[in-house]
């Protein structure tokens, strides 16, 4: 199963900039990158921008259709009212074959905010000590993955966050 990770950055180009270094690693195959998304949040900006990285051989439509869904399940939800609302909610179980929840939800929709960015990685494969080593000058906070609680905490640990 593909790990869904959440990475946050304090600025609004962060994640763009982390992307580019995991795609790297990617083509080390150090990590294999099954799809990914942007969400940047523009200081001064009303609402944040998404950008999805969207391979349309094979599988990666179906993948970017899981990113517009869950982008839109994030953040479109409290800016719609209730009844798009309990739409999304009958769509969020599809979400659970992967760990998300309404908690990874409500971390997500909390902590990305104005001047801020968020990286949405699926990825499997990874060579942990060596994606390590290459990311320890990204600064970033892990906010949401779909690991178990232990899996997570190695994963915090490994990269020096409490």
């Amino acid at each position: 199963m593909a790990t869904v990770t959440v990475l946050k950055f304090a600025t609004a180009e962060g994640a763009n900039n982390a992307l580019s270094q995991v795609q790297d690693l990617q083509k080390q195959q150090l990590i294999k990158l099954h799809n990914a998304a942007i969400v940047s949040w523009p200081a001064g900006k009303k609402s944040p921008k998404t950008k999805q990285l969207v391979n349309l051989a094979g599988i990666g439509a179906m993948s970017g259709m899981f990113w517009g869904m869950l982008l839109g399940f994030i953040f479109a939800t409290p800016l719609f009212g209730m009844a798009v609302g309990a739409a999304f909610g009958a769509l969020g179980g599809a979400f659970r074959d992967y760990g998300i929840d309404d908690d990874f939800i409500k971390r997500v929709r909390s902590q990305v905010t104005e001047g801020t960015s968020a990286l949405f990685l699926m990825t499997s494969e990874a060579v942990l000590d060596r994606v390590v080593d290459a990311m320890k000058n990204v600064k970033f906070e892990i906010i949401a993955t779909n690991l178990s609680k232990e899996q997570e905490q190695k994963l915090h640990e490994a990269f020096g966050e409490e």
